[in-house]
């Protein structure tokens, strides 16, 4: 008998096993990683962690529609094998599962085919709850006014925006990591904890990121191009440096819009001692300055078109200001892609 424990507590697929009084004998390790309640024997109320208030199981008014202990007495009953999808109450939760019971002798057991699935689901439900409040505020509170968007194309994203103020300054970042999904966000919570924003000087930040991310030792094909940018409202001058970045900054002005590049490697093990230096640039009252990510510019239509940087210029150069760039620009991408196949980040100041 212990061997058949230690086999079905190493599957992934969540396994209970009831007597015909519906007592649960055993629950398998994926079982209570799936309902989460840390019981194994007991009632099917203690393993499923249902909210019913009678104190005994089956006794309650919701008992008589519970679906889990009505899939149990229809095989007790017919003693043939029985496949439901099911919704069982957990907590303050309804889980959706794909249920199978079975008679065995005097037992009954029940498999959930699609645990492993949800497991999968919830996890990277709770990853992407925490990389949403790795994210800048909605509006500014002080400094520079700004307007973002966030798109990850996937559940978790590999983009990076943050907004902050240091020395009395604003600064802007934007990273886009290599990779996609769940490879990518680990990599950008990494940027996040690795980002210094103490540092006023972006080219000094950007340097301490790359020596911190030569410490995690990985392969060429992993890197970050990232962008950071110091608003100085008291000069009127832009401090930016640029790591691989292959999306340019946009001031758009009076005189139309000026695209800001710098050519560096990014932070990568590829050239490990290189050397950031800050770049400077003036800019006048009423001014919008765009950081985006190269998701924006080649995200492509049905038809394989990319939406190319002149249509963000285009974008820009009708916005009056940084949140009508960010509404249009969401827009323009919607009508233009459908969906999309990179994350998608763009922000925008009025300076």
């Amino acid at each position: 008998m212990s061997l058949y424990r230690e086999v079905l507590n190493n599957i992934p697929t969540a396994a209970i096993v009831v007597d015909r009084a519906l007592r649960v004998r055993y629950v398998n390790r994926a079982f209570g990683e799936y309902f989460r309640t840390g019981k194994t024997r007991g009632t099917l109320r203690d393993v499923t962690g249902c909210t019913e208030p009678e104190a005994v199981c089956g006794m309650g008014v919701r008992c008589a529609y519970c679906p889990l202990r009505n899939l149990f007495l229809e095989v007790a009953s017919s003693q043939k094998t029985a496949f439901r999808k099911l919704i069982v109450r957990s907590g303050e939760d309804g889980l959706a599962l794909r249920m199978k019971v079975q008679p065995l002798g005097k037992f009954l057991l029940g498999i959930v085919d699609n645990a492993y699935e949800t497991e999968i689901a919830r996890e990277l439900h709770s990853a992407q709850s925490i990389q949403q409040r790795l994210l800048p505020p909605a509006a500014a509170k002080g400094g520079t006014p700004y307007s973002f968007t966030y798109i990850p194309c996937r559940e978790i994203g590999g983009d990076l925006p943050d907004v902050y103020e240091v020395e009395g300054q604003t600064m802007g970042f934007l990273a886009d990591v290599s990779g996609k999904g769940v490879a990518a966000g680990m990599l950008s919570a990494f940027v996040k904890a690795g980002w210094d924003r103490a540092e006023a000087s972006p080219s000094k930040a950007l340097s301490g990121l790359n020596l911190k991310f030569r410490e995690l030792n990985l392969d060429e094909r992993s890197y970050i191009t990232a962008a950071a940018v110091r608003i100085d409202r008291e000069r009127r001058q832009l401090c930016y440096c640029m790591a691989g970045h292959n999306a340019p900054l946009l001031l758009k002005n009076s005189f139309g819009i000026s695209e800001i590049d710098m050519s560096s490697p990014p932070i990568s093990t590829w050239i490990p001692d290189f050397a950031y230096h800050d770049r400077y640039f003036g800019y006048e009252r009423g001014d919008i300055l765009v950081m985006l990510t190269d998701g924006v510019t080649e995200s492509r239509s049905p038809d394989g078109e990319q939406f190319s940087l002149e249509r963000v210029e285009e974008v820009l150069q009708r916005s009056e200001n940084a949140e009508r760039f960010i509404e249009r620009l969401k827009s323009a991408l919607s009508d233009f892609c459908g969906t999309f196949n990179d994350d998608i980040t763009a922000i925008a100041f009025d300076l």
